[in-house]
């Protein structure tokens, strides 16, 4: 199992243009090691856009669900830094997902992301999630070009807090399902494949958006400790 913990937070959104250098300067020098000093968050990577929208993606792999509502963890959110306050008001259609690893299949994390997010149709879910599980976790990894595929799906309602004061309210993730590789022409082809939007509406999804990515940063907080 390549994902760190049983639960994941999956954050996806947008910056001004003018706050661009800014944001990723105080994202990997402040944000991401203030985050994972946190108990029972393990690993974060920033990915960003190369087909598709919105322009980042972060993944957060935390030990349990529960850290994601914990009482540490709730009192960074209230208690921003300087730097966080500044930055908080360039964020664009935010939404954050605070998830349940359902399954996470393969080895590591390629280089490219194919994110996927989408609702399951009104009495679909049953047969939604058994495609997924039998055609689509259990058989893409092998694929080559791929490495893993890991299925999220949000599991608890996130608190307002004074860092989404600031920006605005969040949105919220049903189902998302990330699969990592080492090919971009693999993961742009799966896109419009395997994972095109007819493919998951015949199988009962609904409203799925997807979008190509590349890693840009990762941080462990098992760095941070060392």
């Amino acid at each position: 199992m390549p994902l760190l913990g049983q639960a994941a937070m999956l954050l996806a959104f947008d910056i001004a243009a003018e706050a661009l250098s800014e944001h990723d300067d105080w994202h990997t020098h402040e944000h991401l090691p203030e985050r994972l000093a946190i108990p029972g968050f393990l690993r974060s990577t920033r990915w960003v856009a190369l087909q598709g929208q919105p322009r980042y993606l972060v993944l957060y792999e935390v030990d349990r669900l529960e850290t994601l509502a914990s009482a540490a963890y709730l009192e960074r959110l209230n208690h921003p830094t300087p730097w966080t306050a500044k930055m908080m008001p360039h964020y664009r259609g935010m939404t954050r997902g605070l998830c349940s690893v359902v399954q996470s299949a393969g080895l590591g994390l390629g280089h490219f992301g194919l994110l996927t997010r989408f609702a399951s149709a009104p009495g679909a879910e049953a047969r939604l999630s058994e495609w997924l599980a039998s055609d689509i976790v259990a058989r893409l990894p092998q694929r080559p070009g791929l490495g893993s595929v890991h299925l999220l799906r949000g599991a608890l309602a996130a608190q307002m807090t004074n860092e989404q004061r600031i920006r605005g309210a969040d949105g919220g993730i049903d189902w998302a399902l990330l699969v990592t590789g080492y090919s971009q022409e693999a993961l742009a082809a799966l896109r419009q494949s395997d994972l095109d939007d007819d493919r998951l509406y015949d199988h009962g999804a609904a409203g799925a958006d997807s979008a190509l990515y590349r890693s840009d940063y990762t941080l462990s907080a098992s760095e941070l400790r060392a």
